[in-house]
């Protein structure tokens, strides 16, 4: 199956999401949250992504995760990244309580495509203080691709992890997982990269950009919106609307998209130095804001 079929699949099947110009969205992607050992990249920046998380929670966001939350290439079970970052994932409860928590798997958690899996390992967990299990995520439901349509305009975003353009890593994704956890975790160690992976090989990131592009200009220049390389993208009005959030493992910094009254904005959160040389994590604007309605095919 080629890679137009696929996003196509991908397109069709998606969750629709109603939203207006009151809704408020943060889409992060590519956490790679691990089980907080050397070869856990999200680890140096679980207090970034929490802080940022949390004030996205005050303000009454909705979370959209496009795939790769959870590292399941390197890690085995879904329980050791659970009690290495327990605060991230009660965060996430509290966005899921709420029906303000959206997720998409990725080809590192491409098992939560089968809901028998999701049911086991995410519904709850065990709390030893208690000496019980405790409800986790209960129903949730990841999906492979979400569609915010707007109430007004009808314009509609689609949002996707974007590995249904990276032939390998969708089809061959058992593979990559076998690579990574026998090989390449090791070997990170000692860091050297995946070689496999778009965001460490430039030529594959290109193919797979080019890729999305050549969908989206098939598709009537469909804005969308997607992770998976890890290299934030945020086009101008006019040009071919393909977005990426980045990623939450750069180093000492988290990137991400919001979507707010009507527009669309590329942020990173990071850490800086106060004149008295304290530390605080702070958000700054990349790119935009920019009115969605700039985009319309």
């Amino acid at each position: 199956m080629s890679s137009i079929k696929r996003l196509n699949r991908a397109f069709a099947g998606a969750k629709r999401i109603a939203f207006n110009n009151s809704s408020k969205f943060i889409l992060f992607s590519d956490c790679h949250r691990g089980d907080n050992s050397f070869a856990d990249d999200f680890a140096n920046n679980r207090n970034i992504y929490y802080h940022a998380l949390s004030h996205y929670y005050r303000e009454g966001f909705q979370y959209c995760e496009l795939g790769d939350g959870d590292e399941l290439w390197e890690n085995i079970h879904f329980e050791p990244l659970f009690e290495a970052h327990k605060n991230v994932y009660q965060l996430l409860r509290q966005y899921h309580l709420e029906d303000r928590l959206h997720m998409i798997w990725g080809n590192h958690d491409m098992v939560y495509k089968d809901p028998e899996y999701v049911k086991k390992h995410l519904s709850s967990y065990f709390e030893p203080i208690e000496e019980r299990d405790k409800e986790l995520f209960g129903d949730i439901t990841y999906h492979e691709a979400l569609v915010l349509k707007h109430e007004e305009t009808g314009q509609e975003l689609f949002l996707v992890h974007g590995h249904q353009a990276d032939w390998f890593n969708y089809t061959f994704w058992r593979w990559g997982r076998f690579l990574v956890r026998v090989l390449w975790k090791p070997l990170q160690v000692w860091g050297i990269a995946d070689p496999t992976s778009p965001a460490k090989n430039y030529k594959e990131l290109i193919k797979i950009e080019r890729r999305m592009k050549k969908w989206i200009l098939r598709n009537k220049m469909q804005l969308t919106i997607a992770g998976h390389t890890h290299r934030p993208r945020f086009p101008e009005p006019g040009e071919i609307p393909f977005f990426n959030d980045g990623s939450c493992v750069h180093p000492r910094s988290i990137t991400g998209i919001e979507i707010v009254e009507g527009t669309i904005s590329l942020i990173k959160w990071h850490i800086a130095t106060k004149e008295d040389g304290t530390l605080q994590i702070v958000r700054v604007l990349l790119e935009g804001p920019q009115y969605l309605k700039d985009y319309r095919s």
